[in-house]
């Protein structure tokens, strides 16, 4: 199986998939699960011709299940770790949740100062920042966070198949079409992870505040999100961080959940060929 050890010993399952010559799109999932959680969009730009990239971030998936560096700094470097190993450049990278934070992290820190990026992508993405702070008054309490920390701590298991079943996907909408499988693909994901990785990047996820990453980021980037996200509000999040970066675009999707990129990857897809693309 592929693995790129990072330069603190850390050893990150990677998938790499399409000619080696063409133009590679890194795929960043969200918590708590790994980077099976792209199959739909894999699959389909693999289908175009482009090289896909994903990987498992550290205590997620098949990477290994270390006690240290649930933080965005650590996401962003193992991240870079496997763009180095593979050589990967003129590359869009896009996120999705947590991952999408991980992406603005990136992109700064690492991908723009490497010149290794082209675009970037912020799907239903945690940036700026997700807790109520003196900067960001429209933000959640901290304890809705200790709530999710909580219910992890007391029942993993179940928090992991009530997140799903509920808002995440907005199957708790009166009239939506709900998928099982997709849930239990889901709890799958997560299941595989590290409790502790989970536990602590929800501070990672919440508490971050990507401000000045978001300022950094020049290449162009979209900004995608769901207007009936019920896990990152849109106003909390999407508004403001296109706003934020020096060359954005902003595109929302009335009914649509934070789980979009599964339940509606065909409109998801189709926008996202024509960013990469254009």
């Amino acid at each position: 199986m592929p693995f790129v050890t990072t330069s603190d010993g850390v050893e990150i399952f990677f998938k790499d998939w399409g000619p080696k010559e063409a133009q590679p799109i890194v795929f960043h999932h969200g918590w708590p699960l790994s980077s099976d959680d792209w199959d739909a969009q894999m699959l389909f730009f693999v289908s175009h011709g482009y090289r896909v990239v994903a990987h498992d971030r550290r205590g997620h998936g098949r990477s290994a299940q270390v006690s240290d560096g649930h933080d965005m700094d650590h996401y962003a470097a193992d991240a870079f770790a496997v763009v180095e190993h593979l050589d990967l450049r003129n590359a869009v990278h896009i996120g999705h949740s947590t991952g999408g934070g991980e992406v603005a992290r990136y992109v700064a820190k690492h991908g723009e100062p490497a010149g290794r990026v082209a675009k970037a992508v912020l799907v239903s993405a945690v940036p700026p920042i997700m807790l109520k702070t003196e900067a960001y008054p429209g933000g959640l309490p901290i304890e809705v966070f200790d709530g999710l920390r909580q219910a992890l701590a007391a029942n993993r298991a179940q928090f992991f198949l009530d997140l799903p079943t509920g808002p995440f996907y907005g199957f708790n909408r009166e009239g939506a079409a709900v998928h099982p499988g997709v849930i239990q693909n889901w709890w799958r994901q997560g299941m595989m992870g590290s409790a502790k990785a989970h536990y602590e990047g929800i501070k990672a996820f919440s508490e971050t505040d990507q401000t000045e990453d978001l300022k950094a980021i020049s290449v162009p980037t979209l900004v995608l999100h769901g207007e009936d996200d019920q896990i990152v509000p849109i106003d909390n999040a999407g508004r403001l961080s296109v706003d934020l970066v020096q060359n954005g675009t902003l595109k929302t999707y009335p009914g649509f959940s934070h789980g979009m990129l599964t339940v509606n990857a065909d409109v998801l897809n189709a926008d996202l060929l024509a960013f990469v693309k254009g």
